[in-house]
């Protein structure tokens, strides 16, 4: 008999998350619509009012990785989620680009701190031999709000004023901090030795270098994606999409929707490089198909292979991620693999808005389909051979064992 796994910190941990999910992926769809329209940004400063946040949640993840056991994980969940209330309110009084900016990195900040503690409190009430399957779920709540959070922001991007975005996501952070109050938080108490561990700067007291290999992998997918996230706007009213670009992110979580409990337990049973590889090129076909995308029926084609590809892939590696690292810095895995792919998703849309006047929108997804493909070597040689060559490792004494 199967572990119950829907129990209702579960449950609470994955509403939490998705409300400050939503927060996120709105705002980074939208945002740079809303510095350009305002302060006249170029597509480079337009990228970065997007991508800062995800600078800001990087510092959050690098703290809350290090202290996350140490000041307590209810206190920092709850402490990062109230700086985001405050930061909510701001964007209503932004008046100028560094203003902007600047509210943009404290957002994110805060928004690093909740992330990695829901990130981190979750493997723990998912059961052991339902591992795949538990943070599937927890990551379709990170799909589900990439999907509907831009389909919002857009929409209410076509019909109101920007202020009207800023109250939706402020009343979801509101949503998440009544329900950080409720749901009940594991502690643990480190011992002497894991606090010694855990003393001064060094690079391991940030980083859980078990999770690196596969966190790399997730991390150059995560640039590739960041291209969509705040360039599908863009491309879509060149191409005069635009009513489509807002159902891409919908078609993007029904093709997660669908696939992910099938995905999850197929990682539980055959293991992730099952579930990785197709989902690798998955991507890199979406990628191409959208570069062409001058149709509405193409983009929507598109989403769908883009859902399947980086919602499954980027769902294995944390699970990966977490897996690799041994109970007591499980914290420092979460935040390892959010600090790293966060890079991606930050750095994406700056470096990639350079390029952007000389190819095009479409240049641009070929390209990022182009870096998709060296995925599958990479993957390979940073964790696909290793997986595979412990499982000839087990076949090999299961056969002797039977044979004698």
């Amino acid at each position: 008999m199967k572990e119950k796994l829907w129990t209702k910190d579960y449950i609470g941990i994955l509403v939490t998350n998705f409300f400050l999910m939503l927060t996120f992926y709105l705002l980074m769809v939208t945002i740079s619509v809303f510095a350009v329209n305002k302060f006249g940004a170029t597509e480079s400063q337009a990228g970065l009012a997007s991508s800062i946040f995800v600078i800001g949640a990087l510092v959050g993840r690098i703290i809350g990785g290090k202290y996350l056991d140490r000041l307590g994980r209810k206190k920092l969940l709850i402490t990062g989620i109230i700086i985001m209330v405050i930061s909510a309110i701001f964007y209503f009084g932004v008046d100028s680009f560094g203003m902007l900016i600047a509210n943009r990195l404290l957002h994110g900040f805060a928004f690093g701190l909740a992330g990695t503690v829901l990130g981190t409190v979750v493997a723990q009430v998912i059961p052991k031999g339902r591992g795949g399957e538990g943070i599937g779920y927890f990551a379709l709540s990170m799909t589900l709000a990439t999907a509907i959070g831009p389909f919002i922001g857009i929409l209410i991007q076509q019909h109101f004023q920007f202020n009207m975005i800023f109250a939706f996501c402020l009343i979801c952070i509101v949503i998440s901090l009544v329900l950080s109050f409720i749901i009940k938080v594991k502690e643990i108490t480190l011992t002497e030795d894991q606090k010694a561990e855990l003393k001064g700067f060094k690079v391991s007291n940030f980083i859980e270098k078990k999770s690196v290999p596969i966190t790399l992998v997730a991390t150059v997918t995560a640039f590739c994606y960041s291209g969509i996230l705040s360039f599908l706007s863009f491309f879509a009213i060149e191409n005069q999409i635009t009513s489509a670009a807002s159902f891409f992110f919908v078609v993007y979580a029904a093709a997660v929707l669908i696939t992910r409990p099938y995905s999850g337990r197929m990682f539980d049973r055959k293991g992730p490089n099952f579930i990785m590889y197709p989902a690798i090129i998955s991507l890199l076909i979406g990628l191409f198909v959208l570069s062409q995308s001058h149709v509405s029926i193409i983009l929507l084609i598109a989403g769908a292979l883009v859902g399947f590809g980086y919602g499954t892939y980027m769902s294995s590696a944390q699970t990966v991620a977490v897996q690799s690292a041994p109970a007591h810095r499980v914290g420092l895995a979460t935040s390892t693999f959010f600090i790293l792919t966060d890079i991606g998703l930050g750095m994406g849309p700056f470096i990639q808005g350079f390029f952007v006047p000389s190819i095009g929108y479409d240049g641009l997804y070929i390209v990022l389909g182009i870096i998709v493909v060296l995925c599958l070597p990479l993957h390979y040689f940073l964790h696909g051979k290793k997986i595979a060559s412990s499982k000839l490792t087990v076949s090999s004494v299961e056969v002797n064992s039977s044979t004698k």
